[in-house]
């Protein structure tokens, strides 16, 4: 069976990054907690990369980022779908349960986060020796 991925592309006001990434760090160890296989925040380092004649939408074109802003491109891997629903139902379960959670003030703009769920396609995981990766799509 395949992995699952939810992905989020989000601008972050750049003097808000240390507050984002305090954040997201206990949201992770909240998803992991919960069950997800892995969690990951990036902050965009690369987004406006020659690719010769190839035009293409960036990230920050996705999300309107203007100059004072960062993105940031996070996912969550799951075992299935199914997984993926089991832990986002436990994951806000417990947030709900956290007093004042509905007053915290997210440090970006909730509204041009683009997010989706994404079952794996093609997988590939590299082993720890230096053996070839071994595929694990299904």
């Amino acid at each position: 069976m395949s992995q699952y991925v939810d992905g989020y592309v989000l601008p972050v006001p750049s003097d808000k990054i240390e507050e984002y990434r305090e954040m997201a760090a206990e949201a992770g160890k909240i998803w992991i907690d919960h069950g997800a296989l892995q969690y990951f925040e990036c902050v965009g380092d690369d987004l406006a990369p020659d690719m010769g004649d190839v035009e293409l939408a960036t990230f920050p074109d996705l999300v309107a980022a203007d100059q004072n802003e960062t993105v940031i491109f996070a996912f969550v891997v799951y075992e299935s779908r199914k997984h993926r629903d089991e832990v986002n139902a436990a994951v806000h379960e417990e947030m709900e349960a956290i007093e004042g959670a509905d007053e915290i003030e997210m440090p970006f703009d909730v509204a041009r986060m683009a997010y989706g769920g994404f079952e794996a396609l093609v997988e590939y995981q590299a082993e720890a020796s230096d053996e070839e990766p071994i595929e694990t799509s299904g």
